[in-house]
């Protein structure tokens, strides 16, 4: 089984958006700065209220890695795969990390390893395993 993302009450309200196929961010209701990880003080104004922006789902690749053998036992099937770090377009501060595949559905490792370029534009698709909880992922704005 591939891993999976520990959900903890800051984070919550991300991963339900991410359920109905919405990027948001968690936003503070006082200063209006964006952040993520999601916290419950806003590290700019100290503020405890706070709000979830939507975001565009678009992004470029500000980083990546492909991981070599030997792998996690759920992933040894999976060599070639990547992850990635796409820094948001609406919000140039923020990163999230994820995996760049051809479709929502798709392998983890359907992207070839000499495609990955920095700064390549990106969008979010969000996938959901069978019984498992739906993650953002990644696809490439101009395939």
């Amino acid at each position: 089984m591939l891993l999976t993302p520990v959900v903890d009450d800051d984070g919550a309200p991300f991963w339900e958006y991410a359920a109905r196929g919405e990027l948001r961010v968690q936003c503070c209701a006082d200063c209006d700065e964006l952040r993520f990880p999601p916290r419950p003080c806003c590290p700019h104004c100290q503020s405890f209220a706070a709000h979830w922006r939507k975001m565009s789902g678009r992004g470029r690749i500000w980083s990546y890695v492909v991981p070599h053998p030997p792998l996690l036992p759920a992933y040894a099937d999976l060599p070639g795969y990547n992850a990635i770090v796409v820094e948001l377009a609406d919000a140039p501060r923020i990163r999230l990390v994820g995996n760049l595949v051809t479709a929502a559905d798709a392998p983890l490792n359907s992207v070839a390893p000499e495609r990955l370029r920095i700064g390549a534009p990106v969008k979010a698709v969000f996938h959901t395993p069978p019984g498992g909880m739906t993650v953002p992922r990644w696809v490439l704005e101009r395939p």
